[in-house]
């Protein structure tokens, strides 16, 4: 693959952390270590979207079949407070 410039704006905070990282020789340069992130970023992009093919599309499609499954929001909060409730109780 052949390098290309790019222009990209980060936050201070961000461009900071390259400077810092460049600096302390763990990377060469700028690229390259905006170029470690994107890799990094690549297996847990992958992840999230094998999750959502393997395990949440199936129940969309099974609520679109059966939408009389579904259980209202209104009752899974009450059942979230009151699961709260005990266990603050119990701390």
């Amino acid at each position: 693959m052949t390098p290309q410039a790019a222009t990209i704006l980060l936050p201070a905070e961000l461009a900071e952390e390259i400077a810092r990282l460049v600096e302390s020789g763990a990377y060469p340069d700028a690229g390259a270590v905006v170029a470690a992130g994107l890799e990094a970023l690549g297996p847990s992009e992958a992840e999230i979207e094998t999750w959502l093919r393997e395990e949440v599309l199936p129940v969309v499609d099974e609520m679109d079949r059966d939408p009389s499954r579904a259980i209202p929001a209104a009752q899974v909060f009450a059942e979230l407070r009151a699961r709260y409730q005990r266990r603050v109780g119990e701390a």
